[in-house]
């Protein structure tokens, strides 16, 4: 085992990621019309873009299947030797296949790209020769070649596993760009996500409704408006009209700012204390919106009204962090 000390290490290290950079920049040089053709010819798709490779190739294919169909390309990966054995079953005349291969000469590839070709099935390779068989079998070929694999022993693939993975990668970010696929399209796919939590959920999806509201009509004792605050625990209590519409609101600030001050609250009604025309918000806007409006107005609450202003719910920043949405 050969020991290396510091320096060593990191210049191995360098070594690799300029090598696989020098990768990358050659192959942005050197894209040409087949890139296009095979931009046109997934466009043109009415079906599936199936993707396949065997070995680190395999690999690749799944993270570009994955990646096109996430950002709006339908997308799946098969594995070649399963194709042969039934999975070709899968490959429909309206499909594209993506096939990827460093040498151009997979024999799993190899043994079934010619009957996914009969099927009348368009044809994307990506190898590193022009003059492979499965170049010459495309629709269209996409050279990713590299001048030398990051691997000492130039053996492993490396340098040109990088570059077929980010050539993937420029080819889902085309297809993003001519679909027009925006955030609201990628949250729809993430759901689960960050952005899917920001982008999916509504207001309606978070607040509290019906008896979990805290709310007293307007005329009502300070007292019972504070037994209200305690018993449902969102930290203020609307107050509503005859019509139900709001008219106003108390915080547990507020009533802390009253206790400083030595106020008697047995004495007064909310209708004295509370802060007229509190913030709103309808329920069917993303509830990102509530937590801009409580930010931009330095607040923790904020009611929900509909069109005649009516209250039908409430919320505060807990429930929007419980939501994910913060």
């Amino acid at each position: 085992m050969k020991k290396m000390h510091t320096d060593d290490i990191l210049n191995a290290a360098r070594d690799v990621l300029h090598i696989e950079a020098n990768a990358l920049t050659d192959l942005s040089a050197h894209l040409d019309a087949a890139f296009v053709k095979a931009i046109e010819l997934i466009m043109a798709c009415t079906g599936r873009v199936v993707v396949s490779g065997m070995g680190k190739s395999g690999h690749i294919g799944r993270k570009i299947a994955a990646t096109l169909a996430s950002t709006g390309t339908p997308a799946f990966f098969v594995h070649p030797g399963e194709a042969s054995h039934g999975d070709l079953g899968m490959i429909t005349p309206d499909d594209v296949m993506l096939a990827l291969s460093n040498s151009g000469k997979s024999d799993e590839l190899l043994a079934i790209l010619p009957l996914v070709k009969r099927s009348g099935a368009k044809l994307i390779t990506v190898t590193g020769d022009l003059d492979s068989p499965m170049a010459l079998l495309a629709d269209a070929h996409i050279l990713v070649s590299v001048k030398r694999e990051a691997c000492p022993l130039n053996l492993a693939p490396t340098a040109s596993t990088t570059a077929a993975l980010a050539l993937g990668d420029a080819l889902a970010v085309v297809l993003l760009k001519i679909r027009g696929f925006n955030e609201e399209d990628f949250a729809r796919s993430h759901p689960g996500g960050a952005l899917g939590k920001k982008l999916l959920t509504y207001v309606s999806d978070v607040m509290r409704t019906g008896e979990r509201i805290p709310v007293v009509q307007s005329g009502a004792s300070l007292t019972d408006s504070l037994l209200e605050i305690s018993k449902k625990q969102l930290g203020m209590v609307t107050i509503i009209n005859s019509e139900r519409k709001v008219v106003g609101i108390l915080t547990d600030g507020d009533v802390r700012r009253l206790f400083e001050k030595g106020v008697d609250v047995r004495t007064l009604s909310v209708d004295e204390v509370m802060s007229p025309n509190p913030r709103t918000i309808n329920q069917d806007v993303l509830a990102v919106s509530a937590v801009e409006l409580m930010q931009r107005h330095h607040i923790n609450q904020v009611l929900v009204v509909d069109e005649a202003q009516k209250l039908i719910g409430a919320l505060n920043i807990h429930d929007l962090f419980a939501a994910k949405v913060v």
